[in-house]
């Protein structure tokens, strides 16, 4: 089956024009590629949901051919979970390193700086995994946050 280049209608093949806009059918090439599938795939939504977090999810469960697909709806959520819980659990963190700061008079404030870049990294890491197990068309689920996730997207 072909396909117009101009309004994507499907038309019967040896027709030199298309029966639903009337304009030339071209090349046999360009008629048999259907306009509709001029996106970016599953797997490449998920893992861009994943790019800028709370942006980057809200915009995958607007944007039309993805908040429909359950695959992408998870990974934007997840998303957005995630990012929720990373900036929730720095200022818990940040509050509680102040209140042992004031109280060891600044010696844990010593002590806080390695410990926030082993968190920063492993943060990194488990963001840059999200976004390659959905590239890999793999549902990785966190312990509590992507039980929400699954229950959002209808998984």
């Amino acid at each position: 089956m072909n396909f117009c280049p101009s309004c994507g209608a499907a038309s019967t093949d040896g027709t030199a024009f298309c029966a639903s806009c009337g304009a030339s059918r071209g090349s046999a090439s360009a008629a048999a590629i259907p306009t509709a599938a001029a996106g970016i795939g599953s797997n490449a939504a998920g893992a861009l949901a994943y790019l800028a977090g709370l942006i980057t999810g809200i915009i995958f469960l607007i944007l039309e051919p993805y908040k429909n697909d359950r695959f992408v709806r998870f990974h934007a959520f997840q998303s957005i979970f995630f990012n929720l819980a990373w900036v929730a659990f720095w200022i818990v963190w940040g509050i509680v390193g102040m209140v042992l700061g004031a109280v060891t008079k600044g010696l844990f404030l010593l002590l806080q700086l390695p410990i926030d870049l082993v968190l920063l990294v492993c943060g990194f890491g488990i963001w840059v995994y999200l976004m390659y197990s959905a590239y890999q068309n793999k549902t990785v689920k966190l312990p509590i946050i992507g039980a929400m996730a699954a229950r959002q997207a209808g998984l």
